[in-house]
């Protein structure tokens, strides 16, 4: 009796077990999909090459009445850099969260192997359920660490998700971007007579028109913005998703584009947050507001992550700006330069969102080297016209003068395009000293790894990552950064300590040193020839490159032989690959005229460029055409004087 008491017992606990496993896995699903309508859904409207040249920030030349509407709803950030003038590399830091300079890739397309076991943003969010698309650019420097999104394509979009799914989705415009500022033939719309003319540029008909044309093209951007915010609207989505808009880095325009000021890194940026995620919001925002908290492009990830709860993984470097895991604003951002398509160059720079210190690494090479599409540009070719001209201001002529400042620093309040440096102002030195001592502070933190020649960023990595590597003990960055700052500094009391450094263990710190021999000159070479001629035996392939380099320019003919000898063995990219044939070119293009006894090599370079290096071979090819074209100039020249 006993027992039928306790199977009758058993089969009811069974029967409401059951009961409430259904009702339980009913009400979790019931909590899953409201967890799912819970979150934001999240838009991004992005665009290319342009600053915060907006109606909503105050620009009475701009007509963009879509984002006018949108930021009067939403917050517009008045101090958002990116982080790095250009698109590559700036799109790398979004992506990763990561400096560019820590991962190995603030090169222009270049391709380098990602941190072991990182992600990028997307595959967070896709993991936490959403469905997240790319419309359509991509563009990274470092290599997918998987499938990074559900679609990216020109027919990527939020409605191809499954129903009810919260969706994160990019749509980049491109029409604002440098190539389109030059396209011809245009129409102009806003008045090229009233646009205003930074002092920077030469007042000419070409900067205007270019000029004019860029605020046209941000006007049409406004409307295909408009457009894709009525789509939202219409799709009866407005109130359940967060917009941003952003540019991807400063103006496509000759100093603007590839230069890390100011004027390169300032991008627009909104954010509207629909009232039901206001509990998303920090202090600073606020419907119609302006927020002057410093934003960095490696904040953007971060903050996605925030916004749908999800906590940012510790090797992100940027800070969360947004939602549950919002943290305290920094107080600097930080700019790069590095190879800039075909022309290398090292520069960084930080801002405290008045002033902008910047610190020239390569002082000998000048701001306005010959990149070939920039140089496609109008404004580009007129202004260089009239510096050889002797025609500009001294304001114009610093793009071009060599060397350029080792240090620069300008006040954004009473000198919004900087060209007032108050690096040497004893007023300023004070501050000079802050952000330069700041600078240093994050290159150290963030173990910089672009002051390692570009070559050795793959060789010092193995089968690993170039990040693995720059975290190392391995990595000794602090010596290779005082001697890129003794090297850069053009003091000529500090020759004995670059000789000294010819002799170290690292050849990063034997490339700085010859480096900074050859930004010194003729007298520098003269005091230590010999030394550099030893140098062009160095095992490392940059230094003898840099060490050739510096004996073209400064050597006898007989010196002149041995140092063409170099670099015409580095031109080959099939044995010595990309980056130590785009150095050696450059040397080459560098000393014009003394490289015509290698004419031949130049001419018969045409390699095969194989895949992995994509858009890298464009850069070798652009290089030889414009050693070709200054040997071509100079055999006209010799001729034309010749028959005189």
């Amino acid at each position: 009796m006993m027992m039928n008491r306790y199977r009758r017992w058993k089969t009811w606990a069974t029967i409401v077990g059951v009961l409430c496993w259904v009702t339980g896995m009913v009400s979790i699903g019931v909590g899953k999909a409201k967890a799912e309508e819970s979150r934001p859904n999240i838009l991004w409207i992005t665009c290319e090459d342009i600053g915060p040249h907006l109606g909503c920030y105050g620009d009475p030349y701009a007509d963009t009445p879509n984002l006018d509407r949108l930021a009067a709803k939403g917050t517009i950030y008045t101090r958002a850099w990116s982080t790095a003038p250009v698109c590559a590399p700036a799109r790398t830091a979004i992506i990763s969260g990561m400096y560019p300079s820590s991962t190995g890739s603030e090169h222009m397309r270049s391709l380098i192997v990602p941190p072991e076991g990182a992600q990028f943003y997307p595959q967070f969010l896709r993991e936490a359920g959403y469905y997240c698309t790319n419309n359509s650019k991509e563009d990274y420097n470092l290599e997918k660490p998987g499938q990074v999104w559900d679609e990216s394509s020109g027919k990527a979009h939020w409605k191809n998700r499954r129903p009810g799914q919260p969706f994160f989705a990019i749509f980049n415009f491109t029409v604002t971007h440098e190539s389109q500022v030059r396209r011809r033939p245009h129409e102009w719309i806003h008045d090229p007579a009233k646009v205003r003319v930074p002092a920077y540029h030469p007042d000419t008909i070409e900067v205007r028109q270019d000029w004019a044309q860029y605020y046209d093209n941000i006007t049409t951007m406004d409307r295909m913005a408009g457009e894709k915010l009525k789509e939202l609207e219409e799709a009866g989505l407005a109130d359940d998703t967060i917009v941003f808009f952003y540019g991807d880095h400063g103006p496509g325009m000759p100093r603007c584009k590839r230069c890390p000021y100011n004027s390169g890194l300032q991008v627009p940026l909104i954010v509207y947050i629909p009232p039901k995620f206001q509990h998303l919001a920090p202090p600073d925002y606020k419907p119609g507001g302006r927020s002057s908290r410093l934003v960095s492009f490696v904040d953007l990830g971060p903050t996605l992550l925030s916004l749908v709860g999800i906590k940012p993984p510790s090797y992100m470097q940027g800070r969360p700006f947004l939602g549950v895991y919002a943290a305290e604003p920094p107080a600097y951002l930080f700019g790069l330069r590095g190879r800039m398509d075909e022309r290398y160059d090292l520069v960084r720079s930080v801002t405290d969102g008045r002033f902008v210190y910047i610190r020239n690494f390569m002082p000998h090479l000048p701001w306005g080297q010959h990149v070939e599409y920039m140089f496609q540009t109008p404004t580009t070719r007129v202004w260089k016209q009239l510096f050889d001209e002797g025609k500009l201001t001294p304001e114009q002529a610093y793009f071009w003068q060599v060397p350029k400042a080792t240090e620069e620093l300008y006040d954004l309040a009473t000198d919004p395009d900087e060209v007032h440096n108050l690096a040497g102002n004893p007023a300023y030195q004070g501050k000079l000293k802050e952000l330069r001592d700041v600078l240093r502070d994050h290159i150290l933190q963030t173990r910089d790894l672009g002051f390692v020649p570009e070559d050795e960023i793959h060789t010092r990595a193995g089968n690993g990552s170039p990040y693995r590597y720059g975290q190392s003990k391995e990595y000794p960055l602090e010596r290779i950064l005082q001697m890129a700052e003794l090297a850069s500094d053009l003091k000529s009391d500090r020759i004995d300590k670059l000789v000294q450094g010819l002799q170290d263990s690292d050849s990063a710190v034997r490339y700085w040193a010859i480096t900074g021999i050859l930004a010194r000159g003729q007298k520098a070479y003269e005091t230590t020839h010999e030394t550099v001629l030893r140098a062009l035996d160095d095992p490392a392939p940059s230094v003898q490159i840099v060490a050739a380099w510096t004996v073209g320019r400064y050597g006898s003919p007989e010196e002149l032989q041995r140092a063409l000898d170099v670099l015409k063995t580095f031109v080959d990219y099939d044995g010595k690959g990309p980056y130590l044939s785009m150095l050696a070119l450059n040397a080459l293009d560098d000393l014009g005229s003394k490289s015509e006894p290698v004419k031949p090599v130049v001419e018969n370079f045409n390699p095969k460029i194989r895949p992995e290096h994509a858009r890298l071979g464009e850069n070798l090819f652009k290089l030889k055409e414009s050693i070709l074209a200054k040997l071509s100039k100079d055999t006209t020249r010799n001729y034309r004087n010749k028959a005189r």
